[in-house]
């Protein structure tokens, strides 16, 4: 008698200490248990307070969310899809709970008294709880609250929880397969395979046609050429005012220019390409001499008149420029 009269009040904080832990080992077992058959879990607020409540040698990640359309959240209803997508995945890559981590959803439908608690004036909020006991412990109670900044992926939050469990397995994320995607995929396909079939034949003579090829190069030098990219570049205004009321339609200066300007200079450079080509390849073949003579003329003309334009603009452009030719002087 006087042994055990020593020996209890030693042995009653042993006691509570292995009635402690052995509460958080059937806690764990009990939600993962769960978990198994649905995870994340979907919570309320009795089961949030126990699952979440120390000492716990587990960590839980809980999404706090509002779900309902009532609350209007946008941003829930875009997250949740990816929140159900990492606790899958992780249950179905943790089967043996070596992460020692639980995933849980718990709406404001069913925890009003927790966002109260907690004090949360909007949602959703994903908070991760770490151990309080165990190899695992952390030395602060708070719980970890994710940034929701940017686009949200299952992917950017499994980084994340990376960051915070170290030492332990990360399942990576796995997706279920989309079968209407991969059906739809391969229909097009052989749908646009069938009709590449079927006019390859009349397709094959145009993409070898040489003359095909040298009109696509030459917009693409008469667009690069003329400034486009310099457009995209800049983002220069289409045109701007003359400060009397009027439209200008040509920047002063080799370092400004307006989106009309450069489809105006496109086109002079077009119309005076095209005169070129049709006085060096067209005119010698045509066999009647009169209309050889008038298509020379013609196209004489046009050239001097659309280069003399042309000069006009690049005075604009550098007015100390002394080179002019009429009939724009």
């Amino acid at each position: 008698m006087r042994w055990f009269s020593l020996l209890l009040p030693v042995a009653l904080p042993l006691g509570s200490f292995a009635a402690k832990k052995s509460s958080s080992v059937d806690r764990f077992s009990e939600f993962h248990a769960k978990a198994q058959a649905s995870s994340p879990l979907k919570l309320a607020d009795s089961s949030y307070k126990k699952l979440t409540s120390a000492p716990r040698d587990y960590s839980v990640a809980i999404l706090l969310t509002a779900l309902d359309a009532r609350f209007g959240c946008q941003l829930c209803a875009e997250f949740q899809p990816e929140w159900d997508v990492l606790g899958k995945s992780w249950i179905k890559g943790d089967k043996n709970a070596e992460s020692r981590l639980i995933f849980g959803t718990l709406d404001f439908s069913n925890g009003r008294d927790t966002f109260i608690s907690l004090g949360l004036q909007s949602a959703p909020v994903l908070l991760l709880f770490q151990p309080t006991t165990g190899p695992h412990a952390s030395s602060s109670s708070d719980p970890v609250r994710y940034d929701f900044t940017g686009p949200q992926s299952a992917e950017s939050v499994h980084q994340w929880l990376a960051r915070h469990l170290p030492d332990r397995p990360h399942p990576p994320v796995s997706r279920p397969i989309n079968y209407v995607s991969w059906i739809v995929s391969t229909v097009l396909v052989l749908f646009f395979a069938a009709v590449g079939y079927n006019i390859w034949p009349y397709l094959l003579p145009v993409i070898q046609n040489r003359n095909v090829w040298a009109g696509l190069s030459l917009i693409g030098i008469l667009l690069f050429t003329s400034g486009q990219m310099f457009n995209r570049i800049r983002k220069v205004p289409y045109v701007a005012g003359d400060g009397r009321g009027g439209i200008s339609y040509f920047a002063g200066g080799f370092q400004n220019q307006f989106g009309l300007e450069t489809q105006i200079v496109a086109f002079m450079y077009g119309v005076l390409s095209f005169a070129t080509i049709s006085l060096a390849i067209k005119a010698p073949r045509t066999r009647d001499p009169k209309i050889q003579q008038l298509a020379v003329i013609v196209w004489g003309v046009v050239l001097v008149f659309m280069y003399s334009f042309l000069l006009s603009i690049f005075r604009v452009k550098n007015g100390g420029y002394p080179i002019k030719l009429p009939p724009f002087m």
